[in-house]
Formats: structure tokens, sequence, C-alpha cells
């Protein structure tokens, strides 16, 4: 920490400002693209060493202080995330044998709950059976700012075990508004083709759309707009990402 000095921190920033400037050249910030458009911006500018992430960003016309506004919902994208998840299931017998076969990799009951409560969260996702909520909602405090409550809503309570094991690992992603009315998630690789991205985020966008409260009123897709992990944002014409009219 002895040889950060001001100037060298002035230095990077600097550096970064030019790098992202760079990046940015060829991209007007006036015009919202169609989405195929703003994938192929996104891609010839996912310059970093590693496999960056093409994330999206949506602002909606809610307000989450009010319970009937909240947009919260799971996407299975059709051609994966591009990340492998550890996921963990609360289950006991037939249930916890099925979700181990699934490739669940921490499967338990009570000796679970303890692992939790000692704060040993080494899992990404977190799924349950019914019949094990009443044990899970004791650990509301320790998985719920983390976004790992279980929760029905999202099929992360279930019966179901092998579909929710199988969907958490392979492409499911959840998604949560923010209290600014935004909603972030990741929805592929830069190294994904084309059109593989496109349809993920089309199925990520008619996820939110089929999601939207009752309490919404006016326009509910407000803005869009994607980015790749180091890179610039690109706007994307609403029009192009629904498969319904824009709301």
């Amino acid at each position: 920490m002895a040889n950060i000095t001001p100037e060298k921190i002035k230095a990077t920033r600097l550096a970064g400002g030019k790098r992202m400037a760079a990046l940015a050249d060829g991209i007007d910030r006036n015009k919202a693209y169609t989405v195929d458009e703003a994938v192929k911006l996104v891609k010839a500018r996912a310059k970093a060493k590693f496999d960056e992430t093409v994330e999206i960003a949506m602002n909606l016309g809610v307000d989450p202080k009010h319970a009937d506004q909240m947009v919260r919902g799971v996407c299975l994208l059709p051609n994966g995330s591009g990340r492998t998840a550890r996921v963990a299931v609360f289950a006991r017998g037939a249930k916890a044998e099925e979700a181990t076969a699934a490739g669940a990799d921490i499967v338990g009951a009570e000796d679970l709950v303890e692992e939790v409560q000692k704060g040993n969260i080494n899992f990404d996702r977190c799924i349950a059976t019914p019949d094990m909520m009443g044990l899970v909602g004791r650990l509301g405090k320790v998985l719920g700012p983390r976004g790992l409550m279980p929760n029905p809503r999202v099929g992360t309570v279930t019966m179901d075990v092998t579909e929710a094991v199988k969907g958490a690992k392979g492409g499911s992603v959840e998604f949560r508004v923010e209290k600014s009315g935004i909603i972030h998630a990741g929805v592929g690789k830069a190294s994904f083709g084309e059109q593989a991205l496109v349809e993920n985020i089309k199925a990520f966008v008619d996820s939110v759309v089929k999601a939207r409260p009752a309490g919404a009123k006016g326009t509910y897709l407000k803005r869009v707009s994607i980015s790749s992990t180091m890179g610039p944002g690109v706007k994307v014409d609403a029009a192009t990402v629904t498969s319904g009219p824009a709301v």
C-alpha cells in the first residue's frame, strides 16, 4: 500500500477514462439501436483478457417502495448463462438423493442449516423442498440480504428438485427490481454467438415484461441497455427485444 501514491491513482483513472472513451468511439449515445446492432457493438468492444459477461440494465416505470409494484421472477436463458453456479438444496430422504443425482453441490437438512448459521455459505443458488421451509425460515436474516432465500415465486421452493437444480446450474437467472426501479442481470458471455445473445436477451426481457405488477401505471419498460463487463453501455430499442408490443 505504501507504493500507491495519489499520482499513481490519478494516472490509473486517466488511463481507464481514455480506454473507455476509445471503446465508446463509434457508439451514438443518443441512439437506441436494434438488439442485433447493439449485440454487435458490445461484442466488438469486449477486449478484456477474460470472457466478459454481457449484462442488461432495464429501467422500469415502477416504484418498488410499494408492495404492488415489486418486480421479481426467474428466466431460463435458452442458451445458458455461461457460468456454472454452486447450488445448495435443503431436502431429506428421496428428494435429497434426487438433488444429488441432478448435480447439486451441497445437499442437507439440519446439518446444512447449522453450517449456514455459522457463516459457511459456499453456494450461489439455494433451493428447498416445501417441507423444509420451517427450518430454512430460520435463515432469513442470513440468506435474505444475499438474495439466496428460497422463494416459490422464482421456483426455488419446489418438489421438482431435478428441474430446479438443472435450471440453476445451466442458465436460470433470477431478477429483482432495485429501489431505483432498475433490473440488472447477466445474460451470457461475450464469447457467445450473436444470435445466442439476442435470444437470451429477448427471453430475459419477455420474462420481466410478464412479471409486470398490477400496480404499475403508464410506461413499464422505459429504457434498456446492454454492455460487457468492461465495456460501454449501448441503448437498445425496446420494441426490438419484446415478442409483443412495447409496454
